[in-house]
């Protein structure tokens, strides 16, 4: 059973080299069927030139910017039967890639395989608060699919899906392309076969993004997004908004 990794990256030079190396140490010693998919997504820093610097590593350039697209864009690229979807950001931990063959090894009727994430830059007040809402969100699956019948739950930048699957849903969804994106797979998934969310299937991730925007409203943000995509099959957000360089554009005006 081959694996294809793909890590998605938009202007990631300072966290890519150690997402790419956490998973070839993953593979050191081990025989798997593995590739590597770097997608350079409309970066404009040295992302690039990172991923090339890893002859391991297949680069894929995706010129229009966007978190879905890359995903695409990395799918199309893979070969393998498995495609995991892992966040720049985020770094393997020792066992990953050996709960994912377990799992598709032992359910063959799995279609994707998803996992929390585990900030190891924040707080433990605020990993504490983070886990507190992933044991919410976890309840609030559980009463969707098994009472009400409806969706599932896939952690965006830490989930695997059967390439089969993705073929039998139509592929990745284009009206979303941040917010969302994770739950529409997830809803659209479980028609085709099993989709299981594990707490035994954790990847490190930085949490640089929760202390910009907020703990509070990122979780009530995600949430929205997560109730509009179940009920009504569309993102609440339909684009992530891009701080960084919102003030940059700010900045230029005001020097004008």
């Amino acid at each position: 059973m081959k694996l294809s990794v793909v890590v998605p990256a938009h202007n990631e030079e300072a966290l890519i080299g150690g997402c790419l190396n956490s998973i070839l140490a993953e593979m050191n010693g081990q025989n798997y069927d593995l590739e590597i998919i770097a997608v350079n997504n409309a970066s404009t820093d040295k992302t690039k030139e990172i991923i090339t610097s890893f002859p391991q590593v297949k680069l894929v350039n995706e010129p229009n910017k966007g978190l879905v697209k890359a995903r695409r864009a990395g799918f199309l690229a893979s070969t393998g039967e498995l495609v995991a979807n892992i966040d720049a950001d985020t770094r393997m931990i020792p066992g990953w890639l050996d709960k994912v063959f377990e799992e598709f090894s032992k359910n063959k009727k799995l279609a994707a395989l998803s996992g929390p994430f585990i900030y190891y830059d924040l707080s433990k007040n605020a990993r504490l608060a983070v886990r507190t809402f992933y044991y919410a969100g976890f309840f609030i699956y559980l009463v969707n699919r098994y009472i009400l019948g409806v969706g599932s739950m896939l952690q965006g930048g830490n989930f695997v899906v059967k390439r089969s699957a993705i073929e039998a849903i139509g592929g990745f969804n284009s009206n979303f392309d941040f917010w969302g994106e994770d739950t529409d797979l997830a809803r659209r998934l479980v028609k085709v076969g099993g989709v299981k969310f594990t707490f035994d299937l954790p990847i490190y991730a930085s949490g640089r993004r929760l202390e910009r925007e907020g703990l509070a409203k990122t979780g009530w943000t995600y949430m929205l997004n997560y109730f509009s995509t179940i009920f009504f099959k569309k993102p609440y957000d339909t684009v992530k908004k891009d701080f960084k360089n919102k003030y940059a554009k700010t900045l230029a005006r005001i020097k004008e």
